[in-house]
């Protein structure tokens, strides 16, 4: 792996609660460049709707039955390796209809933890019974947002995990970001995108004071970049937002909907496209920063 730092997968969460930016495009893309460089990807899609699981080719496991992701995050955090899908680009775990319970379960999960560290006069076995896997035993400190990482953890020997979060804040995604403590966004060259990205960061300051860990911003990829005043206005703006952080900048093209439709990432496909350069910069700019220092032959 050659990595200058540590041996533990580095890990990215791909997230913006703003709907229609492409997260899920991106995310895919990302985790298919980094794939094409030579490395060992686990694709974790944490989406409910299940979209990257579609878009990887996948649909069928979305309705698979249990255990699923969900039984995972809720339960028991070592089944996730039996959840491990083979691609021909990268390893999946997909997302599944079960996982439409999940921001519920997390909900109850956190409150028992609160209930069980804080002054209060609530029995936390008593919240079972709102859940349908969630138990004061499943929960172990003192919040419920640390239920992916663990599952994570029980999985080793890949150089990157990347993780398609909810499209919208919650439980869900503050248990994505959390266990990736690193965050892509992926943002809209239009003026609407100003509001979204001030309350992701607000999102992940509440959530830093929470749980007590950091949250970095690995970079913005500015995605179907068009050529008019508004999307150059916007593209300023993210790079004085981000001062210190990459702002990439990839344009609409057809191609990225048709690799979906294919059920691969354009590294996957044989169809060629100028996006493709962007996001092999995305993913030696990611090498770079979590110290990866050679390339596999």
């Amino acid at each position: 792996m050659n990595r200058q730092s540590t041996s533990d997968p580095a890990r990215i969460c791909v997230t913006n609660a703003k709907g229609g930016t492409g997260k899920t495009t991106v995310a895919i893309n990302v985790a298919g460049a980094l794939s094409d460089r030579g490395r060992d990807v686990l694709f974790v899609d944490l989406d409910p709707q299940g979209n990257a699981t579609e878009g990887l080719g996948l649909a069928e496991a979305y309705d698979a039955q249990p255990p699923t992701l969900f039984d995972v995050l809720t339960g028991d955090p070592n089944g996730l390796a039996d959840l491990v899908v083979e691609h021909e680009e990268m390893d999946v775990v997909p997302s599944s209809i079960d996982m439409l319970q999940a921001e519920h379960e997390l909900t109850v999960a956190d409150l028992i933890a609160r209930v069980r560290t804080g002054d209060h006069d609530v029995d936390p076995a008593a919240l079972s019974a709102f859940a349908l896997n969630v138990t004061p035993k499943t929960v172990t400190g003192d919040h419920a947002l640390d239920t992916l990482d663990r599952a994570l953890s029980t999985v080793p020997g890949y150089d990157y995990v990347v993780i398609d979060s909810p499209p919208f804040y919650g439980k869900l995604t503050d248990a994505a970001v959390f266990a990736a403590g690193n965050i892509l966004v992926p943002a809209l060259a239009e003026a609407t995108s100003e509001r979204a990205i001030e309350l992701l960061m607000d999102q992940m300051a509440a959530l830093e004071r929470q749980t007590g860990t950091s949250v970095r911003t690995l970079g913005v990829v500015a995605n179907r970049i068009e050529t008019t005043s508004e999307d150059e206005t916007m593209l300023q703006w993210f790079d004085a937002a981000f001062p210190d952080s990459p702002v990439w900048r990839v344009r609409k093209r057809v191609a990225l909907q048709r690799a979906y439709t294919r059920g691969n990432s354009l590294f996957g496909s044989d169809e060629e496209c100028d996006m493709s350069a962007v996001f092999e910069d995305i993913a030696a700019d990611l090498d770079r920063q979590f110290g990866y220092t050679e390339i596999p032959a």
